[in-house]
């Protein structure tokens, strides 16, 4: 069994893990059992736009935990430039700067436009206006209820960011979810480290729920020798569990799920930070509910690591390695009457793995295993 990305995104359904007597290979056959794989679609519709984080904040403390969980851009009161000029002696920042109202960025040009709200009256009378810059802060100084939803509605298609300052990691998570669809961002301003480890958290948490993928059975129809061709090692910054790997497909409408080294073997060495994806003109999928080709792949990008449960997080890339391999053709169909044929092709090797969506086993099957 395998696992599958296809062009209808995040609907993905679980299949079992296939694998394959390298004797039947050059008959271009199956066993007469079912071979099955997890395949997942991917759509070409584009994914809802991530939340964003500022930080408004002078303790360097925050600061540190910000930038160390991936928030780095921070914002300052213009009389407080040299305290952002300190702080990119330490870590890679996008300083902001209120001046008057308005934000601005490290170049003074204009990024967002500053809108207090203290009164019911001032909530109704808020909306859109031209003149305004392309980000909205919204701040709402002594309110004891929340008005999220009022701002929500009040800028819904008006195609501009609105962000709401926020001094707990309870009220940033009234105004990311009210109405369902949310603010586009928060402007957090404390002091206090934990609150940012808890707004990284409840980012954690919606993450894992919003990103999971199901998958869908298919059968492999197809095993056979494909020749010599130049492969591509992944090697990632980040450590993959058992169970874990990259989506990779020859066509960008079904991408298997390719497991990682991560376990031990006669072969070689647990190396848990590298997949053997595939040839160098795969699809492989990487943030954005989008693919590119493995050979496109370089140190700094970033690409999606996927479990078999369809658990996806980011990873980035460390370096990739491209050599000259003898490789295997796996095709496969849906079980659901479409014909369409999903295919990728692999490294001819006892370490190279497809991962298991069945219940009770958690271990994956190298494509040359025999079937069992």
């Amino acid at each position: 069994m395998a696992l599958l990305l296809s062009s209808s995104f995040v609907s993905s359904t679980q299949l079992p893990f296939s694998t394959f007597n390298t004797d039947k290979w050059n008959t271009g056959r199956v066993n007469k059992n079912s071979y099955c794989f997890t395949m997942c679609s991917v759509s070409n519709s584009s994914s809802s736009k991530p939340k964003r984080v500022w930080i408004w904040t002078e303790s360097k403390q925050v600061m540190t935990a910000a930038v160390e969980r991936g928030w780095n851009t921070f914002v300052f009161l213009s009389e407080n430039q040299q305290l952002a000029i300190d702080w990119s002696t330490i870590a890679l920042l996008d300083p902001l700067f209120i001046k008057e109202g308005e934000v601005y960025d490290s170049g003074d040009r204009r990024v967002g436009s500053i809108i207090e709200v203290s009164t019911p009256q001032e909530l109704q009378q808020l909306q859109p206006a031209d003149g305004q810059a392309e980000n909205i802060v919204i701040d709402l100084p002594d309110w004891q209820v929340i008005p999220a939803e009022n701002i929500v509605a009040s800028f819904q298609g008006s195609g501009k960011t609105v962000f709401a300052i926020s001094k707990t990691p309870s009220e940033a998570q009234i105004f990311l979810e009210a109405l369902e669809q949310g603010l586009g961002g928060i402007v957090l301003k404390v002091e206090d480290v934990k609150a940012v480890l808890a707004l990284k958290e409840y980012f954690d948490g919606r993450n894992e729920v919003s990103n999971l993928l199901s998958l869908m059975k298919a059968t492999v129809t197809r095993v056979d020798v494909a020749g010599m061709g130049d492969r591509v090692c992944v090697d990632l910054c980040s450590l993959m569990r058992p169970g874990e790997g990259l989506l990779v497909g020859s066509f960008a409408r079904g991408l298997f799920l390719v497991h990682s080294e991560c376990l031990e073997s006669n072969y070689i060495a647990s190396r848990p930070f590298r997949v053997n994806a595939g040839p160098v003109h795969a699809y492989v999928l990487v943030p954005g509910g989008k693919t590119c080709y493995l050979s496109e792949l370089k140190s700094g990008k970033e690409v999606i690591v996927v479990d078999q449960k369809g658990r996806q997080r980011t990873a980035v890339v460390g370096r990739v390695k491209i050599e000259s391999r003898p490789l295997i053709l796996v095709e496969a169909k849906t079980n659901s009457g479409d014909q369409t044929l999903y295919g990728i092709i692999l490294q001819n090797a006892e370490t190279v793995a497809l991962v298991s969506p069945c219940k009770g086993k958690s271990n994956p099957c190298d494509i040359t295993e025999s079937w069992r």
